[in-house]
Parts: structure tokens; C-alpha cells; sequence
């Protein structure tokens, strides 16, 4: 897994892929910044919340690659035919993304610096930002690494991994069509406001509970939830592991 670690890691800077991410999340947390700082208050915690509507475009761009390049040299085939574990495989591109995530992060902890030099407070609302970012950074990089996996091109990988990312932004909203869409159909068939007022509020509450951005709004305001860690981490680990059995069947396919 260190050996895979390493050369990912390295890949990344190796092709514009990599400065490319960094190029986008510096200047967007750079601009951040400067408009607070420019206006006379400066909230990190917001910083970080802004920063990770930008999943939708820097995990596409650092995970289309990650099984679609390999498929496309024809190394992936090593994979199959080596004693190489296919799970090592898999945690190793993962874990090179979650360390490139921090490198592009360390602007945020230059700015967090700058702060507490000119007296302004870094609270355990930043903190909780900070440890929220990771743990979403974990979710959306793993949903990019399956894109990548279950797909022979980099483009299309990475469309994959836009809409799921995008739906999952979205999944408030969908949620509260979704339940208003059934209280309307459920008018016409003449059932009585109560029930509909139910049926709306069950399905937005179960489409909503999907959404891990609602889960960890409320870690900016120090008020941590380990349930919502848990959510983005086992749902990371699930599809880590998705990733890990469709290689083993491509695996058992090539013999």
C-alpha cells in the first residue's frame, strides 16, 4: 500500500492534474479570505463551509484518473495478475488524495495563522470545520474513486463523479420536492391534509437524512456530532469497499 501511496501521490504533481486542484482551491480560499479580511470581519469557519461546495470540482478532477489512466496504459492489468492485494490498491490512490486535499489545505492553515496574528479569534467552531472538511473529503473521494473504477474514460469518470457529488448537494432540495410532489398527488386522490402533511414531511426527513452537508452544518457552531462523522465514514468505507469487489471480480475475470 506505501509503495501505491507514493507513486499516486507523486503522479499528482507529475501531470497538471495536480497543480491544477491546487491552482482552483487556493485561489477561490484565497478570495475568500481577502473579501473577509477586506471587510473588516473574518470567519474561517465560513471559509471552510464555502470551501466545500468546491468537492464538486476538485474530486473529479484528482479521482478521474485514479483506474481510468491505469485502464487506458494497459497497467491495470498488473493489478490483476500480481499477489498484489486489490484492497491495498484501493487505500493507497485513496489515501494519496486525502493527502493531496491536505496539501491544498495548508492555505487554510496559513490563513487561520493570520488570523490569530492580527488578534482575531480561532474558536472550536474552526476546529470542527476543519475536522468536518476532512471527513466529507474522505466521502467525496471515495465516491470518485468508484466513478473511476467502474469506467473505461477520465472524461466520463469525472462526469460520473460531478452528478453524484451534485445530487448529493442537492438532496435537501430533492427531498422536500420529492415530499411535496407526493402531498400534491395525494390531493388529487382526495386524502385528508393530515396524512398528506405526513407523507410530505416522511419523505423530505428520509431523503434529507442522506444529505451529509445538513448532518454538519452544525460543527462551524462547536456543536459536534459523532453520528455525523460515523455517516460520512461509513458510507466512505462502503463504497471503498465496493471499489474493492469490483476489481476482484475484474480480477477473477482475466483468469
Amino acid at each position: 500500500m506505501t509503495a501505491i501511496f507514493k507513486r499516486e501521490f507523486f503522479s499528482y504533481f507529475r501531470t497538471p492534474v495536480g497543480y491544477v486542484a491546487m491552482a482552483i482551491f487556493t485561489f477561490i480560499s484565497g478570495f475568500i479570505f481577502y473579501t473577509q479580511f477586506a471587510s473588516g470581519y473574518v470567519s474561517i469557519s465560513d471559509e471552510i463551509n464555502s470551501l466545500r461546495s468546491l468537492f464538486i470540482v476538485i474530486v473529479p478532477i484528482i479521482t478521474m484518473g485514479m483506474f481510468a489512466e491505469d485502464r487506458r496504459r494497459g497497467t491495470e492489468i498488473l493489478y490483476y495478475t500480481n499477489s498484489v492485494e486489490l484492497f491495498s490498491v484501493v487505500c493507497g490512490k485513496f489515501l494519496a488524495a486525502m493527502a493531496l486535499n491536505l496539501v491544498m489545505f495548508i492555505n487554510v492553515f496559513i490563513h487561520m495563522i493570520v488570523v490569530s496574528a492580527c488578534g482575531g479569534s480561532v474558536d472550536i467552531g474552526v476546529f470542527g470545520s476543519v475536522l468536518v472538511f476532512f471527513f466529507m473529503a474522505a466521502l467525496f473521494i471515495s465516491i470518485g474513486l468508484l466513478a473511476s473504477v467502474i469506467t473505461d474514460n477520465q472524461i466520463i469518470s469525472a462526469i460520473v463523479a460531478f452528478l453524484f457529488i451534485l445530487i448529493t448537494q442537492l438532496l435537501t432540495v430533492i427531498g422536500t420536492y420529492c415530499g411535496t410532489a407526493v402531498s400534491t398527488i395525494m390531493s388529487y386522490m382526495g386524502m385528508s391534509v393530515d396524512a398528506r402533511n405526513a407523507a410530505k414531511n416522511g419523505i423530505s426527513s428520509v431523503i434529507g437524512w442522506f444529505d451529509p452537508f445538513y448532518k454538519t452544518d452544525a460543527f462551524a457552531n462547536g456543536l459536534f456530532s459523532v453520528s455525523a462523522l460515523v455517516f460520512c465514514l461509513s458510507f466512505a468505507i462502503f463504497f471503498l469497499y465496493l471499489s474493492f469487489r469490483i476489481l476482484e471480480k475484474k480480477r477473477w475475470s482475466q483468469k
